[in-house]
Order: structure tokens, then sequence, then C-alpha cells
């Protein structure tokens, strides 16, 4: 059955443009790129920590005949760097980018966005549509600051240096290696580090419910923007923008 498509009343727009979605390119290439590759690495990591914390594979055997704690620990390391690359061009582009890929970031001198963020809260938990941002709104900018960036730093440098323990006197050694005795040893910093590990399950299995709760409150097209770059508006949403320029 063929669908019939309503042509637009120019009109109509004119009178009553509240009720009319416009598009704009929000998330610009770089943005959407270090989100997948970020997804990817996450969950690598933890995959590859928990059988390094845990190992469940134990081939027959000798073990210099298998090496499987070896490739493992190696995936675990290669993806481990790209973590880092990644979140650094992720933190170059946070000043190279649009307005847009500085959305949400915790201004906590500003009123307003003490502000928003309680508006957001209460958005959320009497389920309301609320006020839409284009960009991150206060409340998910600060998530993101605290599960993304803080624990990011929290693994980058518990992991280096935990790395750092095969060269104690190499390059990473001497940029790191401060981190193991200030966190009372190597053990402890280990267990920091799968600690902190567990902070990015909690935070994904946020992020995906409140990706797609927002998707279907707002309806502009929040899920397949970080892939396209591109979200739909109605009159008024993108004013509330404003206090991040």
């Amino acid at each position: 059955m063929a669908t019939r498509v309503q042509a637009l009343d120019v009109a109509d727009v004119a009178a009553r443009p509240h009720r009319y979605f416009r598009r704009m390119y929000v998330w610009q290439w770089p943005i959407r790129v270090f989100h997948w590759i970020n997804a990817i690495c996450v969950t690598v990591l933890f995959s590859t920590g928990l059988y390094i914390a845990s190992p469940i594979l134990a081939p027959a055997g000798e073990p210099y005949t298998h090496f499987v704690m070896a490739r493992v620990r190696q995936i675990h390391f290669i993806f481990a760097f790209l973590f880092v690359v990644n979140f650094l061009w992720r933190i170059y582009w946070f000043w190279m980018g649009n307005n847009y890929a500085r959305s949400g970031f915790p201004f906590v001198w500003r009123r307003q966005w003490w502000r928003d963020l309680f508006r957001q809260v209460g958005d959320y938990l009497r389920l309301k549509r609320g006020h839409v941002h284009l960009g991150h709104n206060a409340l998910g900018g600060l998530s993101y600051t605290i599960f993304v960036i803080a624990l990011g730093w929290a693994q980058i440098f518990t992991g280096l240096s935990l790395y750092s323990e095969t060269v104690p006197s190499g390059f990473w050694g001497r940029l790191v290696g401060w981190v193991i005795p200030l966190l009372g040893g190597s053990f402890q910093t280990r267990m920091w580090h799968h600690l902190f590990a567990w902070g990015f399950v909690f935070f994904a299995i946020l992020h995906v419910y409140i990706v797609f709760y927002d998707g279907q409150q707002y309806k502009n097209g929040l899920v397949t923007a970080i892939v396209s770059g591109e979200k739909f508006y109605q009159e008024g949403d993108i004013d509330h923008d404003t206090w991040l320029s």
C-alpha cells in the first residue's frame, strides 16, 4: 500500500513554525569517529581486562606453546594505546570543534548551568519532554565529564603505570611510575584500575537507556545523529544552547 505524503503548506509553516522540525549539522565527523572508536576500545579493554584478572581459558599443554595470556595482554595493550590517542584527539577537538563539541561542559561558576542541570533532573524524574538541547544538556555534560573524562584519565594513569612495571626505569616508568607508590603499591593500583573499569559499564548502560529515552521523547534524530551528525529541532529548542557561547 502506497503512502501518500502531504504537500508542505508554506502558509501554515509561516503561521505556526513551532509545529515543524528543522535540520542542523551538530556532531562533526571527528566527534562521531571518537564516539565509535571509544566504544570499541572500552568493550575490548573491559573484556580482555576481565580475562587478565581471572583467566577462564586454560589450554592443555605447556604454556610456552600457547601464549593465550600473552596474546590477551597484547590485545589489551594495543587497544589501550588506541584509547589514549583517541582520548587526546577528543580533547583537541574540544577546542577546535564547533560549539556543540563543547556542549554540556560543567560551567559550575554560571548560574544558568545550575538552572539547566536541576531543570533537566526534574524533567527526567517527571518523565516530561521538557526543554531540548541540540548539543548535550548540563546533566549529560556532567555525566560525560565524570564517567568519560575523569574515569578516562584515571584509567590512563593507572593503566600506563602498571604497563611501566615491565621496564621501571624506562620512559613510562619515569612518566607515570609515581602513580604506583601514590596508590599504595602495585596490587592497590591494579585494584583501582579494575574498579574504574566497572564505572564504564555503569555509564554505558545508563548512556544507552538515556539515548533511546531522549530519542523517543524529543523525536529529534538523537540516535541516528551519531552516524549522520544531523539532528532535528523545533522552534525554541536551539535557544537553550545560547549559554554555551
